[in-house]
């Protein structure tokens, strides 16, 4: 074991000793705290508040303070936190993340911090994946937090600024990092409009005290960023970290010839021969015209309004249609929804309404998808999730899978990654990985094992990656009779009712990611003696986390529960993660034999982990471009959020 490790879980060690010493602590006042009355807490909650903003530090308030939660939770929402809990929730207030296993109430500890740094009177907020889950958790646990003098507000996509301002007004704000991260750039451009006597200051003076006044809308939303719990922190901190937030300025005459680029190489695209007329790097994944495909570029008839595009980069928009027509697929990466291309978030298996694609690969995916072409406009304002994050004086975090990551966030985000221990052993069971020549036998083989589990009683959960895996399979238990639900980004409204009922007798549920993340499946009252939950992943992802986060879904809080991993030698992954020509041999290796090839299994965690490292390199890559183009930009006197450097 290397050194750093070892150091790090002695560290990791030592500080769970010191705090566990805090719980005994909490637990002592819970029978005098007990005996007071509604009004009594909420006055003795108030007490704190007033100790907090007279500068008293929060350190000190802490055993009073969460055993006040831990009543407040027991009287409200009738949940008890466990000593785990509380140990997850002391260990997010010294700006820590913590891995604690799915199920084991993350959403109730996040109630431990949040409340003792709202004490401050400075604003919290606790972002999320997504509206649902940040809408469902702040009324969920909105209770306690008024049973005790404090004020929740949500922040939803499409919400009116003064909604917005509103809701940031309250002690707590639950909702999604990309919405925070938004509004931190739409008050950047106000503050500067306003700096350069671009809105109407005067009337926003004078309507501003009014209610529905027009000039309300022209003051910022946020205030100064002070405490941020992250959940789900390793997808929001790590996976959506390759993508800036980008507010787009308006479009130029230039760029509005564009749209008719995209779709002119859209339709000569086959025209375009792998090895002939270009060369594909599958690493990289990138297309590089050779000199007959220059040729051809050059030939072919083009619309005239291409006439003012230099050849350059009618090349460039050549290479970026071939690339887009190898990567980028209806329902897996992309939907088509009310004429427009929307991104199914791979981590999430949801769609991230309002985000496009960069450098042009949005528009060249409308193109192929043949919906309208929207121009790809320069930047108003930008930052990444990195820099939004790092602006918290003080940061936190939760997920069910950090450890593997918990170098990069200990670099990044200057917070150390702990393991919390479970509050039941968990007994979760792997059964031997299946690996076969082809994806049809695959696909089979998990229909012939739901078909076994069903008629068993068990509730089995099916793992898929994207939208068109999950039909696919559906379109086979039918055949094959079996009832069953589909849970995917073309079924987001029926979430909360499918997997409320997923741990019942006989249920089958087919899902890509959204199963894994934020949700809670508890079994009927009689699958504990038939084995629990039995979950099937279908295929292995880009990243293990999410593989772990859909293999939580059994074995929650000490029930039994079983995970079995299928896996084809045609899969993707061994393309992504080992190149062309080995991912070739596999492929034919499966093809030539009709043998099952289970000791292979290996080769897949393989490429699985050669494909972490490459979107490692691609977000320090990032984090750097964005340091040297922030340095640059205050040397020339500009604001990094806003500025694009010439």
């Amino acid at each position: 074991m290397p050194v750093q490790v070892q150091n790090a879980l002695s560290t990791n060690r030592w500080r769970l000793a010191r705090w566990s010493a805090l719980v005994p602590k909490i637990a002592a006042l819970e029978p005098q705290l007990q005996q007071l009355s509604e009004g009594q807490l909420r006055k003795r909650s108030l007490s704190l508040r007033y100790r907090a903003r007279s500068g008293e530090p929060l350190a000190r308030l802490l055993v009073e303070g969460y055993a006040l939660v831990r009543e407040a939770a027991r009287r409200t929402v009738d949940m008890r936190h466990f000593d785990v809990q509380m140990l997850g929730g002391i260990a997010m207030f010294h700006r820590s993340i913590v891995e604690m296993q799915t199920g084991e109430g993350k959403t109730l500890a996040a109630t431990l911090p949040m409340y003792l740094n709202a004490l401050a009177g400075r604003g919290c907020q606790l972002a999320t994946v997504n509206d649902y889950l940040a809408q469902r958790d702040a009324k969920w646990m909105e209770p306690i937090y008024e049973a005790l003098g404090l004020t929740v507000g949500v922040i939803e996509s499409q919400m009116p600024r003064p909604q917005r301002r509103k809701a940031y007004a309250c002690d707590i704000t639950y909702g999604t990092a990309k919405e925070f991260g938004f509004d931190f750039l739409r008050d950047r451009l106000l503050l500067r409009r306003i700096a350069e006597g671009q809105t109407d200051l005067l009337g926003g003076m004078l309507d501003g005290g009014g209610v529905g006044g027009g000039g309300s809308n022209e003051k910022p939303v946020q205030g100064e960023p002070y405490f941020a719990l992250v959940d789900e922190a390793d997808n929001i901190l790590i996976d959506e970290a390759r993508t800036p937030l980008i507010i787009s300025a308006l479009p130029t005459e230039e760029q509005r010839i564009e749209a008719e680029c995209y779709r002119w190489t859209a339709s000569v695209i086959d025209e375009f021969t792998e090895d002939v007329e270009y060369e594909y790097d599958h690493e990289k994944k990138t297309a590089e015209l050779t000199r007959e495909g220059r040729q051809k570029a050059r030939t072919l008839p083009k619309p005239e309004a291409m006439d003012r595009v230099g050849m350059v980069n009618i090349y460039q928009y050549v290479e970026r249609a071939i690339m887009v027509n190898r990567e980028y697929f209806l329902d897996r990466q992309y939907v088509v929804r009310d004429g427009e291309v929307v991104i199914v978030d791979e981590f999430t298996g949801r769609l991230a309404e309002g985000r496009k694609w960069r450098e042009g690969i949005h528009q060249a995916v409308e193109a192929m998808a043949g919906v309208e072409v929207t121009v790809a406009t320069g930047q108003a304002a930008r930052i990444t999730i990195q820099d939004f994050f790092l602006r918290y004086e003080r940061l936190a975090g939760m997920t069910g899978t950090a450890m593997g990551s918990a170098r990069e966030l200990r670099k990044i985000y200057r917070c150390c990654v702990l393991p919390i221990p479970t509050n039941r052993p968990a007994i979760r069971q792997r059964l031997d990985s299946r690996v076969f020549g082809a994806a049809d036998a695959k696909w089979a083989a998990v229909a012939e094992e739901i078909c076994r589990m069903h008629e068993e009683g068990r509730p089995v959960l099916v793992g898929t990656r994207s939208i068109d895996k999950s039909e696919h399979l559906s379109k086979l238990l039918t055949d094959n009779g079996i009832e069953h639900q589909v849970l995917n980004a073309n079924h987001v409204e029926a979430e909360a009712d499918v997997v409320a009922r997923a741990g019942l007798r006989g249920k089958v549920t087919v899902s890509t990611n959204m199963a894994g993340r934020g949700t809670d499946i508890k079994l009927g009252e009689d699958i504990t003696e038939l084995g629990g939950l039995h979950v099937i992943c279908t295929e292995m992802h880009d990243a293990g986390r999410i593989d772990r986060q859909l293999i939580g879904r059994c074995g929650r809080q000490g029930d039994p529960g079983t995970f079995r991993q299928y896996l084809a030698l045609d899969d993707d992954l061994l393309l992504g993660g080992l190149g062309p020509n080995k991912s070739r041999k596999y492929k034919e290796l499966g093809e030539d034999s009709a043998e099952k090839f289970d000791k292979l299994h290996r080769v897949f965690r393989k490429a699985q982990c050669k494909v972490e490292r490459r979107h490692f390199r691609q977000r320090k890559a990032m984090m750097y471009f964005e340091k040297e183009r922030k340095k640059m930009q205050r040397q020339m006197g500009q604001d990094p959020y806003l500025d694009s450097p010439s």
